[in-house]
């Protein structure tokens, strides 16, 4: 057995008693297969970040099992199916809430400013996974020592912002001052997150 976390996209125009019924013959599935439901939060309707075939708006869950791997390819064709499920999204669950939510650690005491950072130091390893904030002009940006996050939830829309340039690309390490990993971890985020309409693929500069 082994923890995944699916995340849905139903077509908005579905109620909550509409959605429940799509899950429950959803998880039947699973659960005749072995599978145990550990948790299921309704996010409700929300705008998409852009449009997923005519659709502006869908109607988010985020769904906890414990199943067999074996288990998810009966249920994956059912939902593929299901014309009132404009996504969805199966992946290991590494310890992220169904929330929206990053897990961060409490800030440490008497951190000090990195000053001076320049482009030379991209090669350099750091271990300090902490969300950066920038000041200064373009060449010489200093960064400001926040609360490391400890996971990275690819549904905290918030956080992963931070780290995209106005365009919509994922700051360079150069910029952000991360480390290797943490920017490995910050392209699956990202790239989760677009396909599921809570980011976008591109920024939208017409007023």
């Amino acid at each position: 057995m082994r923890l995944y976390e699916v995340v849905y996209i139903f077509d908005a125009t579905l109620d909550e008693a509409g959605v429940d019924a799509k899950l429950e013959k959803f998880h039947t599935i699973l659960t005749d297969a072995g599978a145990e439901i550990v948790a299921v939060d309704h996010w409700g309707a929300r705008q998409l970040a852009y449009p997923v075939g005519n659709h502006k708006s869908g109607y988010y869950v985020v769904a906890h099992l414990e199943a067999p791997p074996e288990s998810l390819a009966e249920f994956e064709r059912i939902v593929k199916l299901d014309d009132e499920c404009l996504r969805y999204l199966v992946v290991l669950n590494e310890g992220e809430p169904t929330t929206g939510m990053s897990l961060v650690s409490e800030p440490r005491p008497g951190a000090a400013e990195d000053e001076d950072a320049d482009d030379d130091e991209d090669e350099e390893e750091d271990d300090d996974d902490s969300p950066p904030e920038f000041q200064g002009g373009r060449g010489r940006r200093r960064r400001h020592e926040g609360p490391a996050i400890v996971l990275l939830n690819y549904k905290d829309v918030s956080t992963l912002s931070r780290f995209l340039t106005e365009g919509g690309k994922i700051l360079p390490r150069r910029t952000t001052k991360v480390s290797s990993r943490f920017q490995r971890q910050l392209g699956t985020a990202v790239k989760r997150a677009r396909y599921l309409a809570l980011i976008p693929y591109m920024r939208d500069h017409e007023a």
